[in-house]
C-alpha cells in the first residue's frame, strides 16, 4: 500500500509542478529542492530504525507521511499553490517519506525467518509486490488526474499510506540481533549514524552495488521524473505515461520474482551485469520518444531487467550487515537515492527547456551505458560471487 501511495506521488508531483509552472526546470527543482531532508535525514532515520524498532518506526513513519501528504488539497483549498509552496511542502514531506521502506527492508528477514523461507526468496516476494505495487500507482494517479484533478491523487494515496500503516500493526515477529550487539549508549546521533557509511567500506561486495544505485539515481530517474514527464505534459496525454510507468513496473515485478530462480543458474555478479545492461539498452531506442506500442515494448525489456536489482542489494545487505545496524545501511542507500538526484534533476530540467526532450534523452541513454560498462569490468564483482549461497 506504501509503494502505491509513494508511486502514484512520483506521477503527480512533477505533473503538478509542470502544469502550474509549464517549466521542466521547475519540475526538476522541486524534485531536487525536495530531496534535501532525505539527503540530510536519512542517515538518522536508520539510527531511528536500529534504536527504536523495525517495526515500530515503518508505523509511526507511514502516519506522519499521511499528515504531510493531505496538507496538499487541504492548503490548495484555501489559496492557490505556488512554486514556493510545492518546495515548501516537498521538503516537508520528504523528512518521513523514505522512512518505511527503510524499515521494512531492515524488518525482512525477521518476516522471512518466521516464514521459514530463504531471504533470496523472501526479497523476491517483497520485491515483485513491491513493483506490483508501483505499477499500480501510476494507473490509479492518471485515471483520477483524468477523471477529477490532481489533488484526488493526493486523497487517495493518503489514503493507502493510512492502509500501510494498519498493516504494519499487525506484524508480529521477533526482531532479532546478535549476541554481540552494541546499543547507541553515550554515542552522539551523529556518530551512530554515520556507522552505516563505515560498514560500506568495509563491506565491497555491498559497495559495488551502491555504485550501480548512484549511477541509477544519477542518471536513469530523472528520464522517468522530469524528460518522459515533460514529453508527455507537453502533448497532454498522461494515460500513456502512466500505462509507460505501469508496464515498466509490472515488468519489474516480473523480474524480481524470478530473482531466486536466477541465483539457481547465474552468480550474483552476473546477475547484477544483466541489470545494468538490460536497463541501458532499452534506453537507447526510447531515446527516439517512438510510437506507444514501441516505447511499451522497450520499458517492458527495462523494467524486466531491473528487476532483480533490489532483491539482490537487499540480500546482500542482509547477508553481510549485522542486525543491529541493518537499518543505518538501508538509510545510505536511501540517502544516495535522495541525494543523486539534488545533482542530476535541476541539469536535467533545464537542459530539456533548453535543448528538447529528445536530444537530453539521448545523452542520458549514453551516460547510462558508459557507467554500466566501467562497472561491469571492476574486479570487485568477484566478491558477490563469494556470497551467492
Amino acid at each position: 500500500m506504501s509503494i502505491i501511495a509513494g508511486s502514484m506521488m512520483f506521477m503527480t508531483m512533477p505533473w503538478l509542478t509542470i502544469k502550474l509552472t509549464h517549466s521542466a526546470t521547475m519540475a526538476g527543482l522541486v524534485i531536487a529542492v525536495s530531496s534535501i531532508p532525505g539527503l540530510l535525514l536519512s542517515p538518522f532515520m536508520g539510527s531511528l530504525i536500529d534504536s527504536f524498532g523495525r517495526r515500530k518506526m515503518s508505523i509511526w513513519v507511514e502516519a506522519i507521511t499521511v499528515l504531510t501528504t493531505i496538507a496538499y488539497p487541504i492548503l490548495n483549498g484555501f489559496t492557490p499553490l505556488t512554486l514556493p509552496l510545492l518546495l515548501l511542502m516537498g521538503v516537508i514531506r520528504a523528512i518521513s517519506a523514505g522512512g518505511s521502506m527503510t524499515a521494512r527492508k531492515s524488518l525482512l528477514p525477521d518476516v522471512a525467518r518466521e516464514a521459514k523461507m530463504t531471504l533470496d526468496k523472501g526479497n523476491s516476494i517483497h520485491e515483485a509486490l513491491a513493483a506490483a505495487a508501483f505499477a499500480t500507482g501510476p494507473a490509479i494517479a492518471s485515471m483520477l488526474i483524468a477523471a477529477f484533478d490532481v489533488m484526488a491523487a493526493f486523497w487517495v494515496s493518503a489514503f493507502f499510506m493510512m492502509l500501510s500503516a494498519f498493516f504494519a500493526w499487525t506484524i508480529r515477529v521477533h526482531e532479532h540481533k546478535e549476541e554481540e550487539a552494541e546499543d547507541r549508549g553515550d554515542q552522539s546521533w551523529v556518530s551512530y549514524a554515520a556507522q552505516g557509511f563505515k560498514a560500506l567500506a568495509k563491506l565491497p561486495s555491498v559497495l559495488i552495488i551502491f555504485i550501480v544505485v548512484i549511477a541509477l539515481a544519477l542518471l536513469y530517474i530523472p528520464s522517468e521524473m522530469v524528460v518522459l514527464p515533460k514529453y508527455y505534459e507537453g502533448i497532454n496525454d498522461p494515460h500513456t505515461l502512466g500505462l509507460l510507468l505501469m508496464v515498466m513496473a509490472l515488468a519489474t515485478s516480473v523480474g524480481s520474482l524470478l530473482f531466486s530462480r536466477f541465483t539457481k543458474y547465474l552468480s550474483y555478479a552476473n546477475i547484477l551485469r544483466f541489470t545494468g545492461f538490460g536497463v541501458a539498452l532499452p534506453m537507447i531506442p526510447m531515446a527516439f520518444l517512438p510510437s506507444t506500442p514501441w516505447m511499451l515494448a522497450c520499458g517492458l525489456l527495462l523494467g524486466f531487467a531491473w528487476g532483480p536489482m533490489p532483491p539482490l542489494l537487499n540480500t546482500v545487505i542482509q547477508r553481510k550487515v549485522p542486525p543491529s545496524m541493518r537499518g543505518r545501511v538501508f538509510s545510505v542507500e536511501m540517502t544516495i537515492w535522495n541525494a543523486a538526484p539534488m545533482i542530476s534533476m535541476v541539469f536535467a530540467g533545464a537542459s530539456v527547456d533548453a535543448f528538447g526532450v529528445q536530444p537530453v534523452y539521448f545523452v542520458i541513454a549514453g551516460l547510462m551505458l558508459a557507467a554500466v560498462v566501467i562497472v561491469s569490468m571492476q574486479p570487485v564483482l568477484k566478491e558477490l560471487n563469494e556470497h551467492n549461497d
